[in-house]
This record gives structure tokens, sequence and C-alpha cells, in this order.
């Protein structure tokens, strides 16, 4: 019986520049998102709510009369000029675009408003991960969702900026800890520009002359089936200096798909327990290493025990599309 002959490529193994340094990130939403429908109160004391059971958390407000609207004080003014007239709104909502109207309703010192809260950006502080060879960054290693609505983001773009770390509040149990920093938002500090916010992290392209100073480590990506459990590191910043600190990976969920919660890492390293408890908020992003290769990033951080916190595979993050 003849045997097939089949052709193997064996392809190159990815690599990418590991970093572990702490980032300032700034965006702006698609739109204005509704946190919340709120009462107004008119100049004679009647209280009404216009956007009550018409507007609701999360949705996004992308047109008023037909007019873009990129941004808060587009939608005052937009509102304003109605002068009581009824609006009608754009929005996307849970990924489908809809019409609605509302009536704004003059509050106590005679302007026009809808009677919600609305966000139009977000900025904090988290870690980048690593950047692929043509500049491409990830980091944090899972999506940034809205604080009150608990809804990612649906963003319009963002930018990437240098961030220096004043203060760690250690993690205990029942209260997560927290790094403490500031933002420059000078254009000398703007290092790349953020393009995506998915559940395996923003990604975005990196300046490659204005992030020179950052400490990047070229390193083999493994697979998720080369993960073990046993001994491996974790690239964090907590004294502005990126160091590698000793930890053991527990838990490995290999079947977990659409997730970033695939394995389970807890901190021993000694050094980094006494500086800040465990895990803390700012280190989600910070890369996981084993055997010399990386193997994902921390993502979150178990509330009740802040030495342990869930990672994402590297895997899915570099092929997040």
């Amino acid at each position: 019986m003849p045997l097939k002959k089949i052709r193997v490529i064996q392809e190159e193994r990815p690599k990418v520049a590991v970093c572990g340094a702490p980032v300032g990130i700034y965006m702006e939403t698609d739109g204005v998102m509704v946190i919340r429908t709120a009462e107004i109160r008119s100049s004679d004391g009647t209280v009404s709510r216009p956007s009550e059971n018409i507007l609701r958390e999360g949705d996004y407000i992308t047109k008023v009369n037909g007019q873009s609207i990129r941004s808060k004080q587009d939608l005052i003014d937009a509102v304003k000029v109605s002068n009581g007239s009824p609006v009608c709104l754009s929005l996307l909502r849970d990924g489908e675009t809809i019409e609605v109207q509302v009536t704004p309703q003059k509050s106590q010192d005679g302007t026009c408003r809808l009677g919600a809260w609305v966000r139009d950006n977000m900025q904090g502080i988290g870690t980048l991960t690593f950047v692929e060879p043509d500049g491409t960054f990830a980091a944090l290693g899972h999506g940034i969702s809205d604080i009150d609505t608990g809804k990612m983001l649906q963003l319009n773009g963002g930018e990437l900026y240098l961030t220096q770390i004043l203060s760690v509040i250690p993690g205990k149990a029942g209260v997560p800890g927290e790094l403490q920093g500031v933002i420059h938002y000078e254009e000398k500090n703007r290092i790349g520009s953020v393009a995506e916010n998915t559940i395996y992290g923003i990604h975005g392209v990196l300046d490659r002359e204005k992030s020179s100073a950052l400490p990047l480590t070229v390193t083999e990506i493994a697979y998720r089936q080369e993960i073990e459990t046993g001994p491996a590191t974790v690239r964090m910043c907590v004294d502005n200096t990126v160091e590698e600190y000793e930890a053991e990976i527990t838990e490995i969920d290999l079947g977990s798909e659409n997730t970033n919660k695939n394995f389970v890492l807890e901190i021993t390293d000694q050094r980094l327990l006494q500086k800040t408890g465990g895990i803390v908020q700012g280190n989600s992003g910070s890369p996981v290493l084993q055997n010399g290769r990386l193997i994902g990033a921390i993502t979150h951080v178990f509330v009740n025990h802040p030495e342990k916190g869930y990672g994402v595979f590297a895997e899915n993050m570099l092929a997040r599309n």
C-alpha cells in the first residue's frame, strides 16, 4: 500500500519585546456613554426625568438631530440649542444603532438638559506587556470597562503616556492594593496610540523614538500546551524600576476560550509581598514568564487573597483578532 506524502512546514516561534513598565492610558469613547438617567429640577421646583425608560446605562449617544457627538461638550451644546424641543438621539446599544426621541427640560438655571449622567473618556495606569516587531503593543491583558456600568468601553481612540509611580498602597484580604502615580499629558511623554479595547487588553502602535527608554527584552512566546504548574516569574515595576519576581503557576485551564482567566498564579517572592502584599491595581498586564518564555500576563487579583491572581495566555493576546 503506497504511503501518502505530506509536506511539513515548521513555523518560526513568535518573538516579542517583553516590557513590564507602567504606562498612563487616556482613551475617548465612541460617542458619549450614558452612565445613568437623572432628575431635573426646574426654577419653579417641578421635578422631571425626561430620559427615564428611554436611555439605558451603557448606551452611546453618537448623534443629536443628525449632528455627530464626540464629547460631553458637543452633547451639551446640541441640547442647549433645542430650546426644549424634542431631539432625535442616535444610540449605539448592544452593538446596534437605534434612534430615540427625548424632550429636554429646563433646569433651575434655565439650561435645557436631557437628565442623564454621561462620560466621554477614561484615564488610568496599567502595565505594558509586550511590543511586537512591527511596533504593535499589548497592555493590561483585559479590556477596560466603565467603573459605573461594568460594561466594556467602546473606543474612538486613545493615547499611551510615560508615567511615574509615586507610592504603593499594599493589598490585604478584602481590600485591593493600588499603584499610585502621576501622568503628565504632554506631547513629549506620549509614547503611542491606542486603537483597540478587547477582552485580551488594549492594543495600539508604539512610537519607536519616544519609547526607546522602555525596558524591553526580546523573548519567545510559549504556547499554552507548554505551560506547566510550578515556578515562574513576573516582571513588575514597584519603585520605578522593572524587576523579575518569583511566582508559582498553580492552575491552568487549557480549554478556556474567550476569557482572560486562563491560569492562576501566586506571588511567592518575599520582596514583592513585603512591598505590595501581592498583586495590586495597576499590575494588570505584568508579563509572566516560565522557562525563559513569555506565557502570559496578570489580569486580575483575588480580592480576598491578594497574593493570587488570574493570567491570560500570551498567544491569546498575540492572536486577539
